[in-house]
């Protein structure tokens, strides 16, 4: 699978169409927020591994190295990159920042997971 990067302060979506996964307005704010305190250069690398109690467990690291074959999400100074072997288990998400009387947390919402966890990080397909 070939890298797509979109970058644009306008909103264009063209990666996020392209690989299904998407980022909510909500998100886009608070990594661009993360970001913007970080040396320049600094992406959000959002992975799914094996393990939490439901199987699967999505893990987000800070990272400035990007490796040839990422997919990378850029909007308005947030980006998110997502290796190919994750992206098949995450095809059609949506990453959303939550903020809520439960606290705040970064949130995959998944139509692939078939089940879950309360912890909300762990899911199983």
């Amino acid at each position: 699978m070939d890298s797509m990067t979109t970058t644009s302060t306008s909103g264009d979506r063209v990666a996020e169409q392209a690989t299904g996964v998407s980022l909510s307005d909500s998100a886009v704010r608070r990594i661009a927020r993360i970001l913007s305190d970080e040396p320049a250069g600094t992406m959000l690398r959002v992975s799914v591994e094996g393990g939490g109690c439901s199987g699967f467990q999505y893990k987000y690291d800070l990272t400035q190295s990007r490796e040839d074959d990422d997919i990378v999400l850029a909007r308005d100074g947030a980006t998110v990159l997502i290796d190919p072997v994750s992206l098949e288990y995450m095809g059609g998400s949506v990453i959303d920042f939550v903020d809520d009387i439960m606290g705040q947390s970064f949130q995959i919402r998944n139509p692939l997971a078939t089940a879950g966890c309360g912890c909300g990080t762990s899911f199983s397909i």
